[in-house]
Formats: structure tokens, C-alpha cells, sequence
């Protein structure tokens, strides 16, 4: 599709539905959006001083194949997939893959082995309610790794005992299962999922296997809720050209275990456990020839507290500790602990102003420490327009891949120094009838950034620190609520990356962002009870040529029984999100869902 045609589609699509919004009656207004990612307390999505887009999956599970597909409709995330819904790494305002912290319920699901795996979700992709973005430092109230933003993945209890069943098939010989059974006893919910998915593959050795179970219960006592969420995946895959010219297989398990408690309306407690292996071979039919086994292990807890000093003023404090280790046949076995401290203010006034001033000291096993302060607010200029600022401290430890990695052709060093940041905000929301806008600049100032460099005269990439690394971009987000069951939103990112590099220095990593990034979609209810949804999104990356992705879904809710199809890249546009490793052309997958509720859209 030439830019020009692309250009006159978007154009036209816009306009088309401006002008059916224009003619649309008063609709009721939207019902509120509380958020609880880059907050200290859930507040109302539109009294947050920091940007937090949301994408709800819960409604419509069955419009999206996975959580990478859900993640795409926002412009400022880009995923550098190797195979979608299996390997992918995910970034934000240019950040790199591993400056960006996944959240489960607020606890962490980063892989300390590499960030390639920190998106290998040990639940379904049923199990989620709604995903929020953090975009910007995240690391006063996460700790590490929030540096480009975090994302929250958010399971929570369902609203009706129900049993659903699902199957579809698809191109390149996909077949999938889902299910998903739901319990409310008084006091008790209980919610059990899984998927399967496996297709041969749209290529040699590209073939793939996927199972995920997850289960979550909630308990009402007098102490407040109990959640708990456990979670399992298993997933093989053929991984020829994913990490060089060579017919590979990787093989990744997880296992996660969450528990978030509520002692009384001021305290609350968490705990989480995260192991994960990876089984790498680099000749499939030769194993013996270069294998790698890692396992990696993970624990946190936290508590947390918060006090209302006034009615308009709260004071929010706590303390977590993590522990992380590595068992490799490459990387050795390594442990590091730490632990941190945070507090922070939170004052709000005449439903004018808001302020938040917070501060994290992160220590470290042999007494080093990290400080990250951060300061965000807003002002209501009326009703309708809000500007809000942030400006925070980010960091980020290496991975053990980082410190400790070796082969032929990429070399760790364990003499590495974590990555520090400085975050940058500032915007104007619109907030209008049927339409709401947020417009941002922003800024991120990186040191002693960690990415795999060269000389032209070498063939080994060395990870280094690079001394100065900053971003500065632009954002817009724009949702059009046309009716009360459909909404529109466009949303466009720009980015201009400077360097600090030494002459005659390759960098691997960190000039792959988008330097245009647009995405255009739609979602809601049309005539015949068909509820649909289309994403057009235009990536422009460093160094590369443009080009487009069109997707669409649609799905028909008769009384127990949902047929759905899901249509992807229509265009057939042949593209790479890392380079060397082709991504799939034209495909669909269809199915049935069957469910004891009848679930007629509203």
C-alpha cells in the first residue's frame, strides 16, 4: 500500500466518523475509569497527573489473539516480535526492551535471565480484565527496570459463575482451545482458564506450541480481600533466524504464584514467586552441537500503608525486598538481593490542583543504593482542560545475560554499571462530551545505558555502558465515544534519538524505535448483534522503510453460542520487527465460543 493511498484511508476514515459523531444525539456519559498502575491508591483515570492509557479485554476477549495484539493499539508501545503471541520484546517511548517493567496485579513478572522473556505470561490471555500502560519513570513506586514505563497486566474476580468453552482454526495449520470456568459462592470467587494453541508454522522451523492454566481466588473477610493468582505455561517453538542464520528451537515454562491482601482500608500486604526456564538449542537436529538451560527464579514482597493526613492530603509509605537467582549452564549461579524504602504526598485541592512528591531508596546486597525521586501534578484549567507534569528517576539493573553471557559472537561483562534516567512530561487533556484528547512532550535523559556494541573490525559484540543516550518525542491520544457501544481512538508518537558513541562503534539495540509510530482503530456493537474491531497502525522504524498493518475481528452473540473470526495483516505486508526475523503475512483464525451465560451485548 503506498503512503499516499495510506494516508487518503486514514484521512477519510476520520472524517467519515467525525461526521456521523456530529449528527449522533447527546449519548450519557461514560462510566468513570479508575486506574490503579502509576498510583498509590486506584483514582479516577481522568485525576491522574501521569499518562495511563487502558485497553479492556474483558468485553470482547474473543476480538484479540493474545496480549501482544491487545498492546498494539497504543502508538507509544512497540513490540519487537520474533513470533507473535509466543516471543516478543516490548518497549515504550523508545525505550529499550529490558527498560520496561511487566507487571501482574502490580507484581513484577520481569525475567532476571534477559528481558527477551519478561513478556512469556505464565496465565492465559482470558485471565486479563484490562491492561494499563504506565508511560514515563515508573521506578519511585516499581523499583527497577521501570525506566521507558511499566506495564500492568490485571486479572480480578469475575461477575457471574458461568463455563465457557472455545475452539478455532486457522492459517498455517493453527488450532486453539480456550476455556474458562467461573464460580461466586457468598464470600468466594473462583476463576479457572487455560488456552492451547499449536500451528506448524508459516515457515520452516517456525512451528509452535502454547498451553497457559491460571487460577485465581478471592476471598471477602473482615480483614478485606484476599487474591490469589496462580499460573502455568508451557511453550516449544521452532526459532529458526531468531537469534542469527541458524535452524534453532527454544522451549520456555513458567510458573507464577501472587497473593495481594487487604488488612483493613490502610494496609496491604503482597507476596510473589516467579520461576522460569528456557531451554535453548541452536541446531534443532543437532543439540549436542551449542545447548542452553537457564532457571531463573524470583521473590518479592511488600507492604504497603497509607494515612490521610486531611481530607485532601495523604501520606503513602512501605517497604518491599526481592531476591533474584540464576542456575545456567552458560551464566553460572548467581543470587543478589535487595530491598527498598518509599514515601510519598499526595495533596488535592478545590477539585483544581493535584500534587504528588514521592522518593524510593532501593538497597543492594554490598551496600550500594539507588535513589529515585519523582514529583507529578495537575491543574484544571475548567472542566474541559487539564495540564498535568511529571519529572522522575528511573534505573535499571543488568540482566545476568548482561554480566555473565558468552559465545562466539556475544560477550557479557560482569563489570557493568545499572542504567539511570531522567524522565521528562508534560501535557494538556481535553475532556469534551463524546471525545477526550491528551496531547504530551516528553523527554528521557539516559546514563550508563547497557547495550551490545562493535568495532567495524570485530565480530564479537561487547555489552557496554554507553555514556548518554536521549529521547524526545511527542504524543497524541484521541477517543471519539461515537455511540455508547462504539469509540474510536487514534493515537500518534514521534521520536528523535541522540547518542553519545565512540567513532567506528555499532550499537545492536538501541536504535531500533519507531520514529513514527501511528495506530487508527474502532470497536463496538453494529446491526445483527455483530460486535467488531478494526486497528490500522503505520510503524515507521529507525533505519528502515515504513509500513502498514490492517486487522480485523468480528464476532456474533447468539444465546450461549459465539462465532468469532479474527483477520490479520490484510495488507499481506511483508515486514521484520527485528531484523532478520520475518514475521507472518495474511492469516485468519476462526472459531466458536459456547458458554452457559448469555451474554448479549448491551
Amino acid at each position: 500500500m503506498r503512503p499516499n493511498w495510506l494516508c487518503f484511508f486514514i484521512l477519510a476514515h476520520v472524517l467519515a466518523l467525525l461526521a456521523r459523531a456530529q449528527q449522533q444525539p447527546s449519548t450519557p456519559a461514560r462510566q468513570e475509569q479508575v486506574i490503579v498502575t502509576g498510583t498509590y491508591s486506584p483514582i479516577p483515570w481522568n485525576e491522574a497527573d501521569r499518562t495511563v492509557p487502558t485497553i479492556d479485554t474483558a468485553q470482547s476477549p474473543s476480538l484479540y489473539r493474545n496480549a501482544m495484539d491487545a498492546l498494539q493499539n497504543l502508538s507509544a508501545v512497540d513490540l519487537e516480535q520474533r513470533a507473535p503471541g509466543i516471543q516478543g520484546d516490548l518497549t515504550i517511548r523508545g525505550s529499550s526492551f529490558e527498560q520496561t517493567l511487566v507487571l501482574v496485579n502490580g507484581l513484577r513478572l520481569n525475567d532476571a535471565q534477559t528481558g527477551h522473556n519478561s513478556l512469556d505470561l505464565p496465565f492465559p490471555f482470558e485471565a486479563i480484565q484490562r491492561i494499563e500502560v504506565l508511560e514515563g519513570s515508573g521506578s519511585t513506586l516499581y523499583g527497577a527496570d521501570a525506566v521507558g514505563g511499566a506495564v500492568n497486566f490485571i486479572t480480578g474476580p469475575p461477575h457471574a459463575s458461568e463455563l465457557r468453552l472455545g475452539a478455532g482454526l486457522g492459517s498455517f495449520g493453527t488450532n486453539a482451545q480456550n476455556g474458562s470456568l467461573a464460580c461466586i459462592e457468598n464470600a468466594v470467587t473462583e476463576q479457572l482458564t487455560f488456552t492451547r494453541e499449536l500451528s506448524t508454522g508459516f515457515m520452516p522451523d517456525r512451528d509452535y506450541r502454547s498451553l497457559a492454566l491460571a487460577s485465581e481466588t478471592t476471598y471477602k473477610s473482615a480483614l478485606g480481600l484476599s487474591d490469589l493468582l496462580l499460573g502455568v505455561s508451557d511453550r516449544p517453538f521452532g526459532a529458526a533466524g531468531f537469534y542469527g542464520d541458524y535452524p534453532s528451537w527454544e522451549r520456555t515454562k513458567g510458573w507464577f504464584a501472587g497473593l495481594n491482601q487487604q488488612l483493613g482500608d490502610d494496609t496491604q500486604i503482597a507476596f510473589g514467586y516467579r520461576r522460569h526456564t528456557d531451554l535453548f538449542v541452536l541446531f534443532r537436529d543437532q543439540p549436542w552441537i551449542y545447548t542452553n538451560r537457564h532457571l531463573a527464579e524470583s521473590w518479592e514482597g511488600a507492604l504497603r500503608r497509607q494515612n490521610a493526613l486531611t481530607s485532601k492530603l495523604r501520606f503513602y509509605y512501605g517497604l518491599e525486598g526481592y531476591r533474584d537467582t540464576i542456575s545456567s549452564n552458560n551464566l553460572g549461579h548467581h543470587t543478589r538481593d535487595r530491598g527498598a524504602l518509599y514515601a510519598a504526598f499526595d495533596a488535592r485541592a478545590l477539585k483544581r490542583f493535584s500534587l504528588n512528591i514521592g522518593a524510593r531508596e532501593e538497597y543492594f546486597t554490598g551496600g550500594h543504593t539507588v535513589f529515585t525521586p519523582s514529583v507529578s501534578g495537575g491543574y484544571w484549567i475548567d472542566r474541559r482542560f487539564k495540564l498535568h507534569a511529571a519529572i522522575g528517576s528511573a534505573f535499571r539493573l543488568p540482566t545476568f545475560t548482561d554480566l555473565y553471557y558468552s559465545d562466539p559472537a556475544n560477550l557479557g561483562n560482569p563489570n557493568l554499571l545499572p542504567e539511570r534516567a531522567w524522565n521528562y512530561e508534560a501535557g494538556l487533556q481535553v475532556h469534551l462530551s463524546r471525545a477526550t484528547a491528551d496531547f504530551i512532550g516528553f523527554q528521557r535523559r539516559d546514563r550508563n545505558d547497557i547495550d551490545y556494541v562493535r568495532t567495524e573490525t570485530s565480530d564479537v559484540w561487547h555489552a557496554e555502558n554507553i555514556d548518554r543516550l536521549n529521547f524526545t518525542g511527542f504524543e497524541a491520544i484521541l477517543r471519539f465515544d461515537l455511540l455508547r457501544s462504539q469509540h474510536f481512538d487514534i493515537s500518534y508518537t514521534g521520536l528523535h534519538g541522540s547518542q553519545n558513541a565512540l567513532p567506528g562503534e555499532q550499537s545492536k539495540y538501541v536504535f531500533q524505535y519507531p520514529v513514527h509510530s501511528a495506530v487508527t482503530s474502532w470497536q463496538g456493537v453494529i446491526p445483527g448483534r455483530l460486535t467488531g474491531r478494526v486497528r490500522l497502525g503505520v510503524l515507521d522504524r529507525y533505519g528502515t522503510d515504513p509500513y502498514p498493518l490492517l486487522e480485523l475481528s468480528l464476532e456474533r452473540q447468539f444465546p450461549h453460542v459465539k462465532p468469532y473470526v479474527q483477520l490479520s495483516n490484510l495488507t499481506n505486508t511483508g515486514y521484520e520487527e527485528i531484523p532478520g526475523v520475518r514475521l507472518p503475512g495474511r492469516s485468519y483464525l476462526a472459531g466458536i465460543e459456547i458458554s452457559t451465560n448469555r451474554g448479549f451485548p448491551q
